[in-house]
């Protein structure tokens, strides 16, 4: 470490010119590395991300941040989304100096920020207009930020126009629960030989444990999972009648939703707004001709309004960042105007909201024109996916292991949730 900037300290660095100085100086202040910009004062600036073949937003934004800095290029480091969390743990950990670290959820972010292997960027928060930046309190950290969030999705009910004409049914504009599973098994085919589901849950906890916390105003992080029964029902009942497919297959087989639903495998997904862009661009390419809409996501009986949950997606600077300064420039880039209309342009929701923005979003060829897929897009609450909390990482942890015993018939319903409880009461908040 660099001696501190005190009289004493600045004349032990008398025999350095006063250029150096400065720049020792300056680097004891901020307290990092420094810059390393190559030949010409051009920067390469690396980006981890996930799927970039499969994800446009990634190249959207990065084009569009080259051509307003023509000095910087973006250079992305392309890891399996399944991978994703687990390689970026061990990078960081590693001392890795990835510039920019897409934060794929807010339960990996609470992981790294608690660790502080991310940079403060508050500044960048209180040196602008952030109040129509949606999801930005999930990054709040006693008042610090490490991140900034550039996109903010909700999840809905994806479907098969074409698989509801020959089964002669209509999506309703509210749904249950109970009509949601009803109407699954009654969409579970076999055609050609190839057999159809009603619908297909994928192996993320969320699917079960986030939807039934934020309609029942369950807490994740409290140690009491009662919440969860109904839901961990409904969806192990479509498992064992066939109209969903089981967990231990998707898992083994490390299925994948986007093809599932494309090629007409299942005629009902929930997910998240982001798989929208990965929809418009495989029928751009003409890689799926499936006719897709969309609908509000189904809600518990007796339920006023559409509650779902949604998680915003941000991107933070790595505390070993080769280059901190030129980073910072592209977070906040990503999370400004320019970002959101970049991403909007290929059916990502954006974290800015204005109305501008919603009608550019809106305007995109491919997107479905019924009124029940704009009523979709405008649900009346929608619930962070997990809470943030130093706690958040833990739990999740416990909560997925639990989850995926149940999901395979390893544990009861009644046993995978006291375990729950039990577990994240001794081993966590104890």
């Amino acid at each position: 470490m660099i001696a501190s900037t005190t009289a004493g300290g600045v004349r032990r660095f008398a025999r350095f010119t006063g250029a150096a100085v400065a720049l020792a100086l300056a680097l004891t202040a901020c307290g990092r590395g420094s810059e390393e910009p190559e030949s010409g004062g051009a920067v390469t600036l690396s980006v981890a991300v996930w799927n970039l073949a499969k994800t446009p937003e990634f190249t959207a934004l990065f084009d569009a941040f080259q051509r307003a800095n023509p000095g910087i290029t973006i250079k992305p480091v392309d890891i399996l989304a399944d991978d994703y969390p687990d390689k970026v743990t061990t990078m960081l950990a590693g001392g890795d100096r990835t510039d920019v670290i897409t934060m794929k959820n807010v339960t990996d972010y609470s992981r790294y920020s608690s660790r502080g292997q991310l940079l403060d960027i508050t500044d960048l928060v209180t040196s602008a207009d952030t109040s129509k930046l949606a999801g930005l309190p999930a990054f709040n950290v006693k008042d610090k930020y490490y991140a900034l969030p550039y996109r903010q999705d909700f999840w809905l009910l994806y479907y098969n126009k074409k698989s509801f004409e020959k089964a002669g049914v209509t999506m309703p504009e509210h749904l249950t629960w109970d009509e949601y599973a009803k109407l699954a098994r009654s969409l579970t085919h076999d055609e050609g030989g190839k057999k159809v589901y009603g619908t297909y849950h994928h192996t993320w906890r969320s699917v079960v444990q986030a939807i039934a916390a934020a309609q029942t105003g369950g807490d994740q992080l409290g140690g009491d999972y009662s919440f969860f029964r109904d839901q961990y029902e409904m969806a192990l009942g479509l498992q064992k009648d066939g109209s969903a497919l089981d967990f231990g297959t998707a898992k083994a087989q490390k299925s994948d939703y986007r093809t599932l639903f494309e090629s007409g495998a299942t005629a009902m997904l929930p997910m998240g707004t982001w798989y929208i862009s990965g929809i418009l661009e495989q029928k751009q390419k003409g890689a799926t001709d499936v006719d897709w809409a969309l609908a509000p996501m189904p809600q518990r009986p007796g339920a006023s309004g559409v509650t779902t949950f949604g998680s915003p997606t941000a991107f933070a600077v790595n505390k070993r960042a080769a280059h901190a300064d030129a980073a910072k420039k592209f977070v906040q880039f990503a999370a400004g105007q320019a970002g959101a209309e970049a991403i909007s342009k290929v059916g990502v929701v954006p974290a800015l909201q204005s109305p501008e923005i919603t009608k550019s979003y809106f305007s995109n060829k491919g997107m479905p024109a019924d009124e029940l897929s704009k009523k979709a897009f405008q649900p009346d609450k929608v619930v962070l996916e997990m809470p943030v909390s130093e706690h958040t990482s833990d739990v999740d942890t416990i909560l997925n292991e639990e989850h995926e015993l149940i999901m395979v018939g390893d544990k009861s319903i009644d046993e995978g949730i006291r375990s729950m409880g039990d577990r994240v009461k001794s081993e966590v908040l104890n």
